[in-house]
C-alpha cells in the first residue's frame, strides 16, 4: 500500500516539478558574458526582455547608444532600457517564435529560449535553429 501511495504522489507532482511553467523565464538575468542584465517580463500573452544594467553603461562620458543600428532613427537611442527580446510565446517547455536584437552588431535574429535547470538557454539564429548560437544566462542576485 505504501508503494502505491508513493507512486501516486510522484505521478501527481511530477508535471509540476519537472515541466516548465510559462512564467519561469520571468526575472532579471545576466547574459553569458555578465556584461549586461536583461529583465524578461510578460506583455499581454508574450514575453519580452529589456536591458536594465550594463557593466559599462557609458562611453566617452555619455550613455552607450544603439549606434550599430542601420536605421538612423534608432541609432541614437540608449542601450539601457532597450527591448532586445520580443514576442516570445510559451509552448511545451519552450519560449519560441521570438526575436533577439544584438546591439553589438545592430542585427536582429530569430530566437528560442529553453531552460536547463534554472538557466535559460537563449538561441539566436538565422533561418533554422540548427544554425545559430546559444548563450546560457544566469539569474541575477
Amino acid at each position: 500500500m505504501n508503494y502505491f501511495l508513493g507512486f501516486m504522489f510522484l505521478i501527481l507532482i511530477a508535471p509540476n516539478t519537472f515541466g516548465q511553467k510559462a512564467d519561469d523565464v520571468r526575472g532579471v538575468w545576466f547574459n553569458q558574458d555578465k556584461t549586461a542584465k536583461v529583465q524578461i517580463y510578460k506583455a499581454g500573452d508574450k514575453y519580452n526582455g529589456k536591458t536594465v544594467w550594463l557593466k559599462e553603461p557609458m562611453k566617452d562620458g555619455a550613455p552607450k547608444l544603439d549606434n550599430k543600428n542601420e536605421d538612423e532613427d534608432l541609432s541614437d537611442r540608449p542601450i539601457m532600457g532597450l527591448v532586445i527580446l520580443k514576442g516570445f510565446e510559451f509552448d511545451d517547455d519552450e519560449w519560441e517564435d521570438g526575436s533577439i536584437y544584438d546591439p553589438k552588431n545592430g542585427e536582429t535574429y530569430s530566437c528560442d529560449i529553453t531552460k536547463e535547470g534554472d538557466k535559460p538557454n537563449v538561441r539566436g539564429y538565422i533561418g533554422i535553429a540548427l544554425i545559430g548560437r546559444t548563450s546560457i544566462w544566469t539569474k541575477s542576485e
